[in-house]
């Protein structure tokens, strides 16, 4: 529930704090004294929309807090989701700053950001106000109401799944029924791709191959003059001993000589030998390469440039052509294999949309059941708020399929016996819409997870035994939800069981607004001040204690 809330620099609040209590809290008040203000600074708090204008008059900043206690394990959970925790003492303090530019939120000390506090606020607290009743008018809002009290969660789930899936068919089915037409400009081009690359027989490092091979042959005379002399100095000629002969003598000379200490030595030169005979296997092999004597340098050069050519027409590289490659033969076979693809789908279409039906016809039962349900108890919070002759009706009627389901709902009323229903829409009165949201709110406040209710004018036009009746009702609310009531009547003001005034008074020239607990005499006094608007008389304030005592 909503313990306390504190509020800065907002409107004609400079600063005041608020205790709410469990059970019924209402706030009253003159007209201007700045009760509106205070649900403005419960909805900042709650993340809505606000304007810089919201900011009092000489002040840089406004600032509003709320405290929450005694969670509900649902409100905890949904906390948790959304990265935050509780105190110790279990309660969530919700803070916003709104500034000139900017402002910033934070939840029990830490920042959050708009989306995520109003995914929290709206566990924690429903306001219902005047506005609501023209979203009560609303039919594309009614099934909400219905599918509360049917429970239906888990079928809309299960459903929305389903739903889900027939869309994906849909989808896949319908990017594979394209025309003939395209599908064979496509299959035509793919073709001729897969053949040109094909042709090439393209490998990864080609071209840096062909380059260095390329760049031999330029110099291959100059190249081979230098290995075969090299290749001289190591094996000798007719005149001269080569390296390979030399080391040999030094082998031969070194192994006739017995002395352990130059086993090391005998092993080296052994070493020096063979890696002497390599390096002349090496170089006889390049000396004698036909792929570099006989190779045709304008061969290579019109290989190089086909390469070019089409590596840079299909990605830049040999394995971005040869990765184009891999993914146009896949689609080549997804359009060829299409046909039986579609035929899959079909039958997969059929199948899904039978238990779309299926699960939607599960929801229409349930909602009808619970519709039957809400009709009786509307109608007899109806007749207990003095519209004895008035009779509330859904009415359920098959539509498109949504994610919703496939039912159309709108609410109907019947104001008096006798007459014909109606849609909610078409009543004129304030008041009988005023006591036909505070019906179905009452209903539906034990299927409500909200700790708090927050109900704002929404008396409007109603007076009388029907506002006494209200009054009631709220009470009965609030044995099972805090309920938190601006009002202008006094029979609901007595009811209360915390009654806030909201005073504005003007010093040096500047107008304030202050939030006090009434008790006593004090709150006799505001509940004849309601009755009256003018001086109270001995007789007007026996009036309202008679009444604050039969509303206990």
């Amino acid at each position: 529930m909503l313990k306390s809330l504190h509020i800065e620099n907002i409107a004609i609040i400079e600063e005041t704090d608020i205790d709410f209590v469990s059970g019924f809290n209402c706030l009253t008040g003159e007209t201007g004294a700045g009760k509106s203000i205070i649900i403005d600074a419960i909805n900042a708090v709650l993340g809505e929309r606000t304007s810089k204008d919201i900011i009092r008059t000489g002040a840089n900043r406004a600032f509003v807090s709320a405290l929450f206690g005694d969670l509900s394990d649902t409100s905890i959970e949904i906390i948790k989701e959304n990265g935050f925790f509780v105190d110790e003492n279990g309660e969530l303090l919700i803070s916003r700053t709104i500034t000139e530019d900017r402002g910033n939120v934070k939840i029990n000390g830490k920042p959050a950001n708009l989306a995520v506090l109003k995914n929290i606020a709206k566990h924690l607290v429903n306001i219902h106000g005047q506005h609501d009743n023209q979203t009560l008018l609303l039919p594309e809002n009614h099934f909400r109401y219905i599918d509360k009290i049917a429970e239906n969660n888990d079928l809309l789930f299960d459903y929305y799944k389903e739903f889900k899936n027939l869309n994906a068919i849909r989808k896949e089915l319908s990017s594979l029924e394209t025309d003939e037409g395209e599908k064979l400009r496509t299959t035509e081009m793919l073709k001729y791709q897969i053949e040109e690359i094909e042709a090439l027989g393209i490998t990864p490092g080609e071209t840096e191959e062909l380059k260095e091979k390329l760049k031999i042959i330029n110099s291959y005379e100059k190249i081979v003059l230098s290995l075969n002399s090299a290749y001289e100095a190591l094996s000798g000629n007719d005149d001269t001993d080569g390296a390979l002969s030399l080391i040999s003598n030094a082998e031969k000379e070194i192994l006739k000589v017995d002395i352990n200490s130059l086993e090391n030595t005998k092993s080296n030169i052994a070493d020096a030998k063979a890696a002497v005979e390599s390096v002349m296997f090496d170089l006889k092999d390049v000396i004698e390469d036909n792929d570099y004597s006989k190779a045709d340098a304008e061969n290579i050069r019109s290989r190089l440039d086909t390469l070019r050519r089409v590596v840079l027409k299909y990605g830049g590289t040999e394995e971005k052509t040869l990765d184009f490659l891999q993914k146009a033969k896949e689609q080549l076979n997804s359009i060829e294999s299409s046909d039986k693809r579609i035929e899959e789908l079909s039958s997969l279409l059929d199948e899904s949309t039978e238990r779309l039906i299926n699960k939607a016809a599960k929801i229409t039962k349930s909602r009808k059941d619970a519709a039957q349900k809400f009709e009786r108890e509307v109608t007899e919070k109806l007749s207990y708020l003095n519209m004895e002759g008035a009779s509330f009706s859904v009415s359920i009627n098959e539509g498109r399929y949504t994610k919703y389901g496939c039912d159309n709902i709108e609410f109907m009323i019947m104001t008096n016996a006798g007459d014909t229903y109606k849609p909610l829409a078409r009543i004129a009165s304030g008041g009988e819409l005023s006591r036909v949201m505070l019906a179905i709110k009452s209903v539906l406040a034990g299927k409500d997870d909200v700790d708090t209710l927050i109900f704002d004018e929404i008396d409007t036009g109603i007076s009388g035994r029907a506002a006494d009746k209200v009054g009631v009702l709220l009470k009965g609310v609030s044995k099972s939800r805090q309920v938190v009531c601006v009002t202008h009547l006094a029979q609901i003001a007595s009811y209360a069981k915390n009654h806030l005034l909201i005073e504005k008074s003007v010093s040096s020239g500047k107008t304030y607004t202050l939030v006090k607990s009434l008790s006593g005499d004090d709150r006799v006094n505001e509940i004849a001040r309601i009755m009256s608007g003018t001086d109270i008389t001995d007789n007007l304030y026996k009036s309202a204690k008679e009444l604050l005592d039969r509303s206990r």
